[in-house]
């Protein structure tokens, strides 16, 4: 039986999905989520993260339900689409474009300022955009090799995190997890909670390639449940561990007083020196860690723009597929293009903030999107139910939009470029629909009058 020109090969097993979820989310574990401990203490980022961690649990079970039962690649906003129209379908699939778009900038800066550590002749920008290109090509040449060397070198950053672990943990002392723990009070936690929602950040994207899982129903769920069940475990771990050998600035704040957003070397540094052979070692292997992410999120974030694509949100040519890869070529370019001009700003910090808006976005219409199609489609076939319904999805929309709304209060001027991107698409999106359905009209009615006028001359 031969595919269709827009079909998406089907080659992904559950340990490909588990790499690629853990591979997605993994670099969050060795950059950024340090910087959490300065707005809210130890006590702060853990309370934040807590309630995190019950988020994602709650919005992973019951975004598997709809990813086993609509397998398609534009997720969320597949989901969106079907439950709550085109409109709400379009704004659930931007903000899932700005989340997978706008992070592996700030991904390829940390894995260019790694680089640069060792080559320090080679500019940390140039590092960045060669990694584009070489992780994008990978991309365009077929998923199964873009999966199985995601799923490579996730084990080995996972690998790296428990080595880390086996380092530190002889090193624990549960005071400097005491000292100086709640320093901001319980506003340190509102705005500790975009640095442990980037501990799980694009976990999501797993259900982007259930086109291209083999026997999607059984595999969607094996994959997510033990790539997040992996990052949970992962998480406590580090958080831990990094924490517990000299307390929380010993990871925020480096030598010169300035913040740092590589605490698990800081920790290493403390226990081992930096000259020594094994520091040298993991920092080298921890590189992993970034280079899973950012591959990951790019696979991700092409099959979010091909299926925007493919159904006309967005210009046509980026749903098509490479004639020969079967790979959608096109919105991976487009998405690099875009990637390299963000990276060019130099603004990590506030790009991973966006990222971030567009992520709890995401989360939010897919969780009403959820409650929606319950009600909407119950003959619908769901080889896979969530526990617990309807409390999983409604405390992980509760979650979701309690998060969004303290990041709006925080990080108020970011939340105004966002909602101005957002404002901007949303508006091309309508203009170029109504033209669309206006052309057709029109050709529709030109092509009945023509028709009408050959019958009555013959």
């Amino acid at each position: 039986m031969s595919s269709s020109p827009n079909e998406l090969k089907r080659t992904l097993t559950p340990i490909m999905l588990w790499g690629l979820g853990v591979g997605y989310v993994i670099s969050g574990m060795y950059f950024g989520w340090n910087l959490g401990l300065e707005k809210g203490g130890t006590l702060g980022l853990a309370i934040a993260t807590f309630f995190i961690i019950i988020l994602y649990i709650t919005f992973t079970f019951s975004y598997t339900e709809m990813a086993c039962a609509i397998p398609k690649a534009g997720g969320a906003f597949d989901y969106a689409n079907r439950a709550l129209g085109k409109d709400w379908g379009f704004i659930a699939g931007m903000a899932q474009n700005i989340e997978f778009i706008f992070a592996p900038p700030a991904i390829a800066f940390a894995i260019g300022a790694y680089f640069n550590l060792f080559f320090p002749q080679i500019p940390v920008l140039a590092i960045a955009i060669f990694s584009y290109v070489l992780f994008t090509s990978l991309n365009i040449y077929g998923v199964k090799a873009a999966a199985t060397f995601e799923l490579i070198i996730t084990v080995l950053a996972v690998g790296e995190l428990l080595l880390f672990a086996g380092v530190t943990l002889p090193h624990f002392e549960m005071k400097n997890l005491q000292y100086n723990a709640f320093p901001n009070g319980w506003q340190g936690v509102f705005a500790a909670i975009p640095f442990a929602i980037w501990f799980f950040l694009a976990i999501e994207g797993v259900a982007n390639v259930a086109e291209e899982a083999i026997r999607p129903q059984r595999t969607i769920l094996l994959g997510f449940g033990s790539a997040l069940l992996t990052l949970i475990i992962l998480c406590v771990l580090v958080f831990v561990s990094s924490i517990g050998v000299a307390g929380w600035e010993a990871i925020v704040y480096k030598s010169d007083g300035s913040t740092s957003d590589s605490p698990l070397p800081l920790a290493l540094e403390h226990i081992v020196g930096s000259n020594n052979l094994l520091y040298h070692l993991l920092i080298t292997v921890g590189l992993f860690g970034l280079i899973a992410s950012f591959h990951g999120i790019i696979l991700a974030a092409g099959r979010s723009s091909f299926e925007f694509g493919r159904v006309k949100f967005a210009p046509a040519f980026l749903g098509k597929i490479h004639p020969r890869f079967r790979t959608p070529s096109n919105a991976l370019l487009v998405n690099m293009v875009i990637g390299i001009i963000a990276l060019l700003t130099g603004k990590t910090a506030e790009i991973i903030t966006l990222s971030v808006f567009g992520a709890l976005t995401l989360y939010i219409i897919s969780m009403i999107a959820f409650l929606r199609l319950r009600k909407k489609e119950p003959e619908l076939e769901r080889p896979f139910k969530v526990p617990l319904y309807p409390y999983f999805p409604i405390i992980a929309l509760v979650i979701g939009t309690f998060s969004f709304i303290a990041m709006v209060v925080y990080d108020f001027k970011l939340a105004l470029i966002y909602f101005a991107i957002m404002g901007l698409c949303f508006l091309l999106f309508k203009l170029f629909r109504n033209k669309t359905i206006v052309d057709k009209t029109y050709i529709k009615d030109i092509s009945r009058k023509d028709t009408e006028y050959t019958k009555k001359i013959t």
